[in-house]
């Protein structure tokens, strides 16, 4: 980047951050026909639709609970496997979600 000196790979992303120098807003070309959201990729608008249909295509295997989000069955299945790959460095406290173990490290 000629702005900051960043080093990029791929042209494409120097492209979008030198977004955060110009103010250019982000191009997103796929939008939702039923609220107008738009989004870079189509795959991320199919995730955001299903907001608007309910479908919850990703089922846990062990109880049943569907998701609409891969991720989400992923966090969900740490409640049956105690699976907690988040660990504070400061206690060694370790957590499922790497939100809660941030939200943890500010009581240290």
């Amino acid at each position: 980047c000629a702005e900051c000196g960043k080093a990029f790979s791929l042209k494409h992303n120097l492209i979008i951050h030198q977004r955060i120098h110009t103010g250019e807003r982000p191009y997103h070309p796929f939008a939702c026909t039923r609220c107008g959201r738009g989004f870079s990729c189509r795959s991320s608008l199919a995730t955001h639709q299903r907001t608007h249909t309910g479908e919850r295509p990703f089922s846990c295997p062990d109880c049943g609970k569907s998701f609409s989000q891969k991720g989400s069955l992923k966090i969900h299945q740490r409640t049956h496997t105690g699976e907690t790959p988040f660990t504070c460095a400061q206690c060694g406290k370790s957590f499922a979600q790497k939100v809660n173990l941030t939200t943890h490290q500010r009581s240290h």
